[in-house]
């Protein structure tokens, strides 16, 4: 990186105001809730230890206002400073944060997919159960009986009803064939169309902290927080798209995810950048043993 990482420079400038009034760095963590780690990064010009962008910044304004220095002159000295890893700097998130377009059109495609499948297997019910009640009013038109004509009756034999001239009695009818009884008709029963699973629309976040902790959360591209939370504090958040929470100190976070409970985002005083979207939530759920 072309930018001083020693003492020099910008780091230097904020350790040089911290040394003059005699703070240490965990005093600082302890009022802005930043870790000690990212605002050593800070004092070294380390910006790769930082979440990089609008967080850095805020990280440079807490840390300025604390030693006597002014913010805005600050975060001026940072960007002039550091004009690339201002913007792209930051520690690996745990997901990479894909297109929006791609993602949207991806997610209508599947909604489209589900809705076709859930039409097609209603009609195909419908076609199937046709068919087999045809089949079975087939089954159920009985065969005619059978009867022998008056000129197919053997030589010599009396029409019915008429006595025979050789032997003086009654010639005796021809018994007739009882007609075969009808299959029963087939069950017309169409199987039951497959369950298709219902799509997640949206993801309901609730956020809460167990010790002070600085957080910004951005909601489907808008920012909803970014500011220190405090125990007790409980905030409800409604994601259609995505979620992209960022913790000073990420085993302060609690959170759920649609009702469960989620993993811890990290370790104590880690700065941590996640991304939860309706296709990726579950991965981030405790799993109940």
């Amino acid at each position: 990186m072309a930018a001083d990482r020693t003492s020099g420079g910008f780091g230097g400038k904020l350790r040089d105001a911290r040394e003059r009034r005699g703070i240490s760095l965990r005093q600082i963590a302890n009022t802005t809730k930043i870790s000690v780690g990212a605002l050593e990064a800070l004092e070294r010009n380390d910006v790769t230890r930082l979440p990089g962008g609008i967080f850095s910044r805020a990280f440079v304004r807490s840390y300025a206002t604390e030693v006597g220095l002014d913010p805005d002159v600050m975060i001026q000295e940072f960007i002039a400073q550091f004009p690339n890893d201002s913007v792209t700097a930051g520690h690996p998130t745990h997901e990479r944060v894909e297109d929006h377009v791609s993602v949207e059109n991806d997610r209508r495609m599947a909604g489209t997919f589900l809705w076709l499948i859930g039409l097609s297997l209603p009609i195909a019910g419908a076609v199937l159960h046709f068919a087999t009640a045809g089949r079975g009013v087939e089954h159920q038109a009985a065969p005619p009986a059978l009867t022998t004509p008056a000129s197919e009756a053997a030589p010599g034999a009396a029409p019915p009803g008429e006595s025979s001239a050789a032997t003086g009695a009654p010639a005796a009818a021809l018994p007739s064939v009882p007609a075969a009884p009808a299959d029963p008709p087939a069950a017309a029963a169409a199987p039951a169309p497959a369950d298709v699973p219902a799509a997640v629309d949206r993801l309901t976040v609730v956020l809460s902290v167990k010790r002070p902790c600085w957080v910004s959360a951005s909601v489907d591209g808008v920012r909803q927080i970014e500011r220190l939370l405090q125990p007790g504090e409980r905030q409800t958040i409604e994601v259609r798209r995505e979620m992209v929470i960022t913790a000073g100190d990420a085993s302060a976070v609690t959170l759920t995810l649609n009702g469960a409970e989620a993993k811890p985002l990290g370790r104590t005083g880690d700065v941590v950048t996640t991304r939860f979207t309706l296709d990726n939530y579950k991965d981030y759920v405790q799993v109940r043993r």
